[in-house]
């Protein structure tokens, strides 16, 4: 059986959440088979960096965030991981 591509299922998700909760984030090239998954590490990651991490900000940018987001954008230019690493809770695909 070959490795799953597409959408994830709200039964991969909850797998890789509860994986995560009771070892911790990281290892992820080991933590599919691990975990039950039929997907490879990088899939897991950005998973559960991008959409499933308790800590994730959702909603509109809020005034002082968009201020912040233009202020770094002048010094850091397009590197939208580094400034999205100073705005607790927002990823670089938000920003």
């Amino acid at each position: 059986i070959g490795l799953h591509r597409g959408p994830w299922t709200p039964r991969e998700d909850s797998l890789l959440v509860n994986h995560i909760r009771a070892h911790g984030e990281g290892h992820w090239k080991s933590l599919p088979k691990k975990a039950g998954l039929l997907r490879c590490g990088k899939s897991c990651r950005l998973r559960w960096m991008n959409y499933l991490r308790p800590d994730i900000k959702r909603g509109n940018i809020t005034p002082d965030e968009d201020d912040l987001i233009i202020r770094l954008h002048s010094l850091l230019g397009n590197r939208w991981s580094l400034i999205a690493g100073r705005l607790p809770g927002r990823t670089d695909n938000e920003i």
